[in-house]
């Protein structure tokens, strides 16, 4: 009875350490992402390495288009909520519209898209 309640005692120390370890591993990446936030339709529509301008960018945004980064090697980062309900995060990039900037966050891929929970954004000056 005694090794019966130590078994099933270890068995479940065992299990609760192995379900804490595949959590950290599953975890997704902090990283850095620079770029230019700019309005998700033109990045794709126009094919652009960085805004037209910031007040196209922020026209864009305030009638609806969603915000993202356009990172220098060209990707593409969907910023998003970490929670539910998820909520946009255009409020979070408005200020940043059309700017070059350095975003630190959470980094989800699926399929070829990747999006980026914004943990701090700030701009940085365009470097020649």
């Amino acid at each position: 009875m005694k090794l019966a309640r130590v078994t099933s005692a270890t068995v479940r120390l065992i299990l609760l350490a192995a379900t804490a370890y595949l959590s950290a591993a599953d975890s997704p990446p902090t990283v850095t992402v620079k770029g230019y936030v700019v309005d998700s339709a033109c990045a794709f529509t126009k094919g652009l390495s960085k805004p037209i301008s910031k007040q196209c960018a922020t026209e864009c945004a305030k009638a609806g288009s969603p915000l993202v980064i356009l990172a220098e090697d060209g990707t593409v980062y969907w910023p998003i909520a970490e929670n539910v309900p998820a909520t946009g995060q255009n409020a979070k990039l408005l200020p940043f519209a059309g700017d070059n900037v350095k975003a630190t966050g959470k980094i989800y891929q699926r399929g070829g898209s990747k999006a980026i929970v914004i943990q701090k954004i700030e701009a940085q000056s365009d470097q020649k």
